[in-house]
């Protein structure tokens, strides 16, 4: 119990310093940034429960008004911007990287965390953005499906770095890999 609980404030705070990496704001006022990696790690690395657990209490402390997100942004306000969709987003992107980690055990951990991550944290993710970015900047769906396009590459990207991370802690740090114990 009190490992699941170190490690669930460790991703958390994971996500928190990615966020510190400098953020690049595009046309649609998203910004690039690393903490969707951070997303993806905290389900692969901890499964689909603890892994959505590490990102609401990194998003309780957000809307609790700590600037963890990029850019240090941080209170309720960010629900009514263009990454409202992201962040709520966050938790089911977690849950979904770590559920096709647990499930399968029978695939290489690194394939199985780099399509994890692809599934929860650049398909299911980019679901809730989509959604989110249409509503607030009155677009519709394609029109803000064009705004997402240029995000993609680094997405899949960082659903590879998941996979080499989580592979990596596999091999140095094998009960740590709680996705897959």
């Amino acid at each position: 119990m009190e490992r699941n609980v170190t490690l669930i404030a460790l991703f958390a705070a994971l996500i928190a310093v990615l966020g510190l990496v400098p953020q690049i704001t595009l046309m649609s006022g998203v910004p690039v940034t690393a903490q969707s990696l951070g997303v993806m790690l905290c389900g692969a690395v901890l499964g689909a429960r603890r892994g959505a657990l590490a990102v609401l209490l990194f998003l309780v402390l957000v809307f609790l008004g700590l600037p963890l997100l990029s850019g240090g942004r941080g209170g309720l306000g960010v629900l009514a911007g263009p990454t409202v969709g992201f962040v709520v987003g966050f938790p089911v992107a977690a849950f979904v990287t770590g559920l096709v980690v647990e499930k399968w055990r029978a695939v290489p951990v690194t394939l199985a965390a780099f399509v994890g991550a692809l599934l929860g944290g650049v398909v299911a993710l980019y679901a809730f953005g989509l959604v989110g970015m249409a509503f607030v900047l009155g677009k519709t769906l394609p029109e803000a499906a064009l705004l997402l396009t240029p995000f993609i590459a680094g997405d899949v990207l960082k659903a590879a770095i998941a996979g080499l991370v989580t592979r990596g802690l596999s091999r140095v740090r094998p009960g740590v890999l709680l996705s897959r114990s």
